[in-house]
């Protein structure tokens, strides 16, 4: 969810402004972890707000309406960790993305969990051991690293065009259903 749906790099740049009057860019990020790029990033995962006021990522509302209308869709966050994150990330999805039910979110520690036919996360971590199709969204931590397995996006627009279009779209076996679990996560099992 953060990275893929809600901008965690900017919810960064906002919270250190306001903190230490710094003002980063998305170049200053570029191949660092955010406590490189943050002086006190690990500091603001634990203030109330942070994930709640998470800005949108641009194009994602309306691709995972047209996505929750194709497939099979399941948000799958690392919630867990960040005692407030579960309420608010919940909250978040609910104003963000109305279309999506309770029972399209699954919260929890590690991804390694989860199965399903499509993956997209902006960390290897959550993609390397994923065990279907593997979508890397451009972050600028993970910018500077080769791909590998894993296609790169650079936008839901990219991700659109993989995903709706007649020749890209994934067949599931379970009677003809299309299923996609979102880290989001594109699954018929998760």
């Amino acid at each position: 969810m953060d990275g893929v749906l809600a901008d965690c790099f900017e919810q960064f740049v906002r919270y250190e402004h306001a903190d230490l009057g710094t003002s980063k860019t998305i170049a200053d990020g570029i191949g660092k972890t955010d406590d490189e790029t943050f002086a006190n990033a690990r500091t603001y995962l634990y203030q109330p707000g942070f994930f709640r006021n998470m800005p949108v990522i641009p194009g994602s509302q309306e691709l995972l309406h047209k996505l929750n209308e194709a497939y099979e869709l399941f948000i799958v966050s690392s919630a867990t960790e960040f005692p407030q994150s579960l309420t608010e990330k919940q909250e978040w999805l609910n104003e963000h993305f109305p279309f999506i039910g309770w029972e399209q979110m699954v919260f929890c520690g590690k991804k390694t969990m989860i199965s399903a036919d499509i993956m997209i996360d902006d960390h290897f971590k959550n993609l390397d051991p994923f065990k279907g199709r593997t979508l890397l969204f451009t972050q600028p931590h993970n910018q500077l690293a080769d791909a590998g397995k894993h296609t790169r996006v650079y936008s839901w627009n990219e991700i659109g065009h993989l995903l709706l279009s007649g020749q890209q779209r994934i067949n599931t076996h379970s009677a003809g259903n299309n299923a996609i679990a979102f880290a989001p996560v594109i699954s018929k099992y998760a």
